[in-house]
């Protein structure tokens, strides 16, 4: 049995699969994921798991160099925007219009849906490499 932070099969899979540059996105449980982008259901109730659980979760395994969030969060949910800043302190920002973030799912390797029920509660992952 696997044995690291990781478990989920195919989010585990998208993870080792990625390389320097590609994306990975965690959304909210309403974020529209189009048909061409492999989709990672997690949600199983209102709220669970939230968006930080998923997150942390990804970053005990996913190199990240830069992380893309829709410019509407700093208005419409600051708290997550705080929370998402604290947990990534040294990660560069780029702040994107959320109709760009919709249409960044199409390079995306894949989107996770989280049972997160707050608004604009979606990022970008842009995978490192660790040397």
């Amino acid at each position: 049995m696997k044995k690291s932070k990781v478990i989920n099969s195919d989010l585990s899979r998208v993870i080792a699969q990625m390389g320097h540059f590609d994306k990975l996105s965690i959304g909210d449980a309403g974020m529209p994921v189009p048909m061409d982008t492999e989709k990672i259901d997690l949600a199983v109730d209102n709220g669970i798991p939230s968006f930080m659980q998923v997150l942390n979760n990804v970053l005990e395994e996913l190199e990240v160099q830069r992380i893309y969030l829709a410019s509407e969060i700093k208005t419409q949910n600051p708290a997550m925007l705080t929370a998402i800043k604290k947990r990534l302190p040294d990660t560069p920002i780029t702040f994107i219009p959320h109709d760009e973030m919709k249409q960044s799912l199409h390079d995306c390797r894949a989107f996770v849906r989280t049972g997160e029920m707050t608004p604009y509660a979606n990022i970008l992952l842009e995978s490192g490499v660790t040397f």
